[in-house]
């Protein structure tokens, strides 16, 4: 791909080095929720090791591959080998791929598409950027005290230490992380280009071209603008194929000539995104800086346009109930960061979800189609309806899902409970049916416990840790388990159809339930046939009601009352 390739002098032929006139930006999914601790996935040189699964399949006549090929290929287990296809359909670029339509059954039997998967494995020798460094040692001192459970090697990612200062100036930003992926990018582009083009003999040498479908998967890793994002092709975009007739096959180009052309737009882009940093950085951050669209959610922060792009944020909530609806969404994924003895309800159909640094919390998401990561949290109980659920570094949390594929539980965890799903809202199966969750799977229990040190965190580790397994998740005691009850805030917030969890529960889980609400009716009969006189039937609803309010408050639970009360 570094020798030269003479061009045609056509006059239809683009300008082989065409002036970028356009923004590209990575999709963050695939990084974000894309990426996987198996060792045997990680390649010193993805070409060499990519190479033989694009030459075995690139000739057959639906170029898909399943779970028992993926095994074989590159060594790995058949669970390891079906996650790889359940983590690439959840970040897939195209939503007319067969894997996101299909149900979580029929998964593996339609297998994924070569150049995806070239281009899913080949990403995960990608490293996260790190936080950066705490100036303030003091106040993370204040707030995360020496004893804590998360001292060892794993302290440098304590959400507390990231995110408990109420900012986010400790935490790389979005348009850190976008400038940390477009490098990743730009060093790696020629070998991704060389893994989706196609030889040709030319001029008594082979050369690379690539076919405007191939150029189209690129659409995997990045996308041009806003705009590109609802729906235009990626091709589109760039000046090889734009012009292309649509009844007629596109001709394919030189693979040098894209190479050159997307070096010089990511080149273009890594300095706008560079100077809208720095531009923060020193207090001049404009309405166009990648960090605003974010703050939509943030109960602190003043109401931004929303961007395609960016994800909607809930931030910094503590001591406090915090409420978003449908109708108050306007992006597709929400990430939930730095809330602590709150409780949270996003009652909305999503794409993605992140929690992160939470602790102390009740965290209600409502049907989230694509993924769920919660991260660095502690004591936090987690309620969602989703395709998938990862869960990462996490304490003492409590995860009540429903959820179609296998919860994938790694890095440093301990003390995580798992239960069935254990409420409902009114609008909650129409929501499911909105973003493809199949009722009737709930794989609750199946955890996947992966590796105890997540390799794409850019930390040194010692040696062997790698190696190591993380503390898988136990299932909550059925006497243990309890309805969750989401208070109904709007009037007609009712009319929807759901009247009650549309995830049947195992036998033990029922039977308890039953038992307790069985326990609840007796006690209620009792107290309304127990003879006492009428003073005395005041007494005791007197102190019926002074325990019920000791507990509201012991349990911090008033907080919820005083929130829905300022509804």
């Amino acid at each position: 791909m570094d020798e030269p390739i003479e061009q045609s002098t056509s006059p239809s032929d683009p300008d082989p080095n065409p002036v970028p006139t356009t923004i590209v930006h990575p999709r963050r999914e695939p990084f974000e929720h894309g990426l996987l601790p198996i060792q045997k996935l990680i390649f010193n040189d993805p070409v060499e090791a990519l190479t033989p699964l694009k030459q075995k399949f690139a000739s057959s006549s639906t170029q898909r591959v399943d779970s028992e090929a993926i095994s074989e290929l590159l060594q790995i287990s058949s669970d390891h080998a079906r996650l790889v296809i359940e983590t690439l359909t959840s970040v897939l670029h195209s939503e007319t791929d067969p894997l996101v339509a299909a149900r979580p059954d029929d998964i593996d039997s339609v297998g994924a598409d070569l150049r995806d998967l070239i281009l899913f494995l080949y990403i995960q020798s990608y490293k996260r950027l790190l936080p950066r460094s705490h100036k303030d040692s003091a106040a993370v001192a204040d707030v995360w005290p020496s004893t804590s459970a998360f001292d060892g090697f794993l302290s440098a990612l304590s959400p507390l230490q990231l995110v408990r200062s109420n900012s986010r100036r400790f935490m790389p930003s979005l348009a850190d992380e976008e400038a940390h992926q477009l490098s990743y990018l730009q060093k790696h582009l020629a070998n991704i280009l060389s893994l989706l083009s196609e030889p040709v003999e030319g001029e008594g040498e082979e050369c690379l071209v690539l076919t405007m479908e191939g150029f189209e998967h690129l659409g995997f890793l990045i996308q041009f603008d806003d705009k590109v994002s609802e729906g235009v092709p990626l091709s589109q975009a760039a000046p090889f194929f734009a012009n292309s007739d649509p009844d007629m096959p596109a001709v394919p180009v030189p693979a040098s000539q894209v190479h050159d052309w997307l070096m010089k737009t990511i080149v273009s882009s890594l300095e706008c995104v560079t100077e809208k940093a720095s531009a923060k950085e020193n207090g001049h951050s404009s309405g166009s800086d990648l960090d605003v669209a974010m703050t939509d959610a943030s109960p602190s922060s003043a109401k931004a346009p929303p961007s395609v792009r960016s994800p909607c944020f809930v931030e910094g909530v503590s001591k406090s109930s915090y409420v978003k609806q449908a109708s108050d969404i306007k992006n597709s994924s929400v990430k939930v960061i730095n809330c602590h003895d709150s409780t949270i309800y996003i009652l909305a159909p999503l794409r993605y979800a992140v929690i992160y640094g939470c602790s102390d919390a009740t965290i209600v998401l409502g049907a989230v189609g694509k993924a769920v990561r919660v991260e660095h949290c502690e004591r936090v109980h987690v309620i969602v309806a989703a395709k998938r659920v990862c869960i990462a570094n996490c304490r003492e949390c409590v995860f009540f899902l429903g959820v179609n594929q296998r919860p994938l539980v790694l890095g440093d965890n301990h003390k995580l409970q798992v239960a069935p799903y254990n409420t409902y809202y009114s609008q909650l199966e129409e929501h499911m049916t909105e973003v493809g969750i199949v009722s009737a799977i709930n794989r609750w229990d199946e955890a996947l416990p992966i590796g105890a040190v997540d390799p794409h965190d850019s930390l040194s580790h010692p040696a062997g840790v790698s190696d190591a397994q993380t503390e898988s998740a136990t299932r909550l005691d059925p006497d243990q388990f309890t309805n969750f009850l989401i208070p109904n805030w709007f009037e007609g917030a009712s009319s929807g159809p759901t009247k009650d969890n549309p995830f049947p529960l195992p036998d033990a889980y029922l039977t308890s339930q039953q038992r307790n609400q069985k326990n609840l009716s007796e006690i209620k009969q009792i107290l309304r046939e127990v003879p006492l006189e009428e003073n005395r039937k005041r007494e005791l609803s007197s102190a019926l009601h002074v325990y019920f309010r000791d507990w509201l408050y012991a349990s911090g639970n008033i907080r919820q009352l005083y929130c829905l009360q300022g509804d």
